[in-house]
């Protein structure tokens, strides 16, 4: 498959010249100050989806939870400092409204949407441009589909009014903590349990809070969890968002291929880093689906490693995992390559032994098949290969046997999964323990570890499944020893612009 990412990638344009206007009948030249005459080009709503996808969601929700329930979903707040807005995931999917402070009902009774919206605030809309407010009922229906919008003050008298009637009997939200631009679940998970051992910080998370004050206005009805619902939703990815992950994957895949074009021994991780960094801004992102994880020589084996400050020294091997997310779509894939540009041979030796273990089971997905069928497919494979594998080192048969014995005991797992989702974010929702299916977007990342010489190994690879089949997006991406070392003799960016400070 070839990247999508336009081949003038790195061109710099430059202003080489000025359009004078001039009347021919006296002479004078006629100047403007701008020839654009819009003071905004950015897009109020998404061009990316269409309103009747949108309106597609919703009716799965109406569908789900039932006539005798409604749901209510909390949007993003504003960011504190210079920060811009970004909608959380769960409340962009539902409606692909971007306004801070918005909230949405779901009526399972009568199949309408109504958003809740806060007053257009003319002074920052001066500064920063126009946002999406109550004042602009009709063009947010034409724009998004939903039914109704109303002022934000009106939100707790509907939801009161809601309880007190007889029509309905559940309400529903999320109890998770919002994703959100570099957030998922588990992330935000790990920060509230941080929060837990700071004895002058008792703020409960903003979902929590939320479903306080939920429960205080709806306590004639049952409270449930929407996440289920959504969160298998999600999990089937439409042609539109897989178009968003396609994207993102090139551009992943173009800063890793740059990044191995330019190392050589002495790279720094941010260095590769600010080439990853050029290519997706330069193609539009809106920012990353997690921190950097450049890591350099046993800087690997700490799996999540950051901000690695080490150079890359003759005899290193180095990986990059960098995601960009693209108008809220992400992407995730890995690549390890030696900073030499040359395999020694006990990077050959392992590395070898890993790929081959990788590639079988990457190329045993199988639509409507289980992950453990594909596991057990991938063993089948990969035993008569290993058996006559040779190892320089026993700790290295070992740590080889150990790594593939691991996967023969998730065959005992019913729920076992090959890997994980990849879309709104970068560890995407959804049960991945079932069979494979259209819609699907995920990837595979095994760990080998050979812990005496803190030897660590991981690929990962963007695998989306269509209506067509299994395809593996990210696969123009050299893995094979050879593939990388030729693409590390060629000449790189940061050898064609190499500007630094003294």
């Amino acid at each position: 498959m070839k990247s999508k990412v336009l081949s003038s990638i790195f061109v710099i344009p430059f202003l080489i010249g000025m359009m004078i206007f001039s009347s021919p009948n006296d002479g004078i030249s006629q100047h403007s100050w701008n020839t654009s005459t819009e003071k905004e080009e950015r897009p109020l709503f998404t061009e990316h989806f269409s309103p009747e996808e949108f309106a597609e969601r919703r009716n799965q929700v109406y569908e789900e939870i039932g006539s005798d329930a409604f749901a209510v979903i909390q949007g993003a707040p504003m960011p504190m400092g210079f920060q811009f807005f970004r909608q959380n995931n769960e409340f962009y999917y539902l409606s692909g409204i971007e306004s801070p402070f918005a909230y949405l009902i779901l009526d399972g009774r009568s199949n309408t949407a109504t958003v809740y919206l806060q007053d257009r605030n003319e002074r920052r809309e001066y500064n920063e441009g126009k946002v999406l407010s109550y004042q602009d009922a009709e063009l947010v229906k034409e724009l998004s589909g939903i039914d109704e919008v109303k002022h934000i003050t009106e939100l707790k008298g509907d939801i009161e009014q809601l309880n007190e009637g007889s029509e309905y009997s559940i309400v529903y939200t999320h109890f998770s903590p919002y994703e959100n631009l570099g957030i998922t679940r588990s992330m935000a998970n790990r920060t509230l349990a941080d929060r837990e051992s700071d004895p002058f910080d008792e703020r409960p998370g903003r979902h929590v809070e939320f479903i306080n004050h939920l429960e205080e206005l709806t306590g004639n009805l049952e409270m449930q969890n929407l996440d289920p619902i959504t969160d298998e939703m999600r999990k089937i990815k439409s042609p539109a968002e897989i178009e968003l992950i396609t994207i993102s994957s090139d551009l992943q895949a173009e800063a890793i291929m740059e990044s191995i074009r330019s190392t050589k021994v002495g790279i720094k991780a941010y260095e590769m880093e600010a080439i990853a960094r050029y290519i997706y801004w330069k193609n539009g992102i809106e920012g990353e689906g997690y921190y950097a994880l450049t890591h350099i020589g046993p800087d690997a084996y700490m799996n999540h490693y950051h901000m690695s400050e080490r150079p890359g020294r003759d005899g290193d091997m180095i990986l990059m995992d960098y995601g960009p997310v693209y108008n809220y779509y992400t992407s995730d894939m890995a690549r390890m390559w030696p900073a030499n540009g040359t395999f020694n041979p006990v990077q050959r030796e392992l590395y070898g032994f890993y790929l081959e273990w990788y590639e079988a089971i990457l190329y045993n997905i199988e639509i409507g098949l289980t992950p453990r069928e594909i596991m057990q497919n991938a063993l089948n494979q990969f035993d008569p290969v290993f058996a006559d594998m040779e190892f320089s080192k026993e700790i290295y048969r070992q740590a080889a046997e150990d790594f593939i014995e691991s996967y023969r005991q998730r065959l005992d797992n019913p729920r076992m999964g090959l890997g994980h989702g990849v879309g709104l974010a970068v560890h995407d929702v959804g049960d991945y323990s079932t069979p494979v299916e259209p819609g699907m977007v995920f990837v595979i990342e095994p760990q080998f570890r050979v812990p005496e010489e803190n030897i660590y190994v991981r690929l990962e690879d963007m695998i989306v499944v269509t209506e067509d089949g299994v395809e593996v997006i990210t696969d123009f991406v050299p893995r094979d020893i050879e593939g990388i070392e030729a693409l590390m003799r060629e000449e790189g960016m940061l050898q064609k612009v190499d500007i630094k400070l003294d």
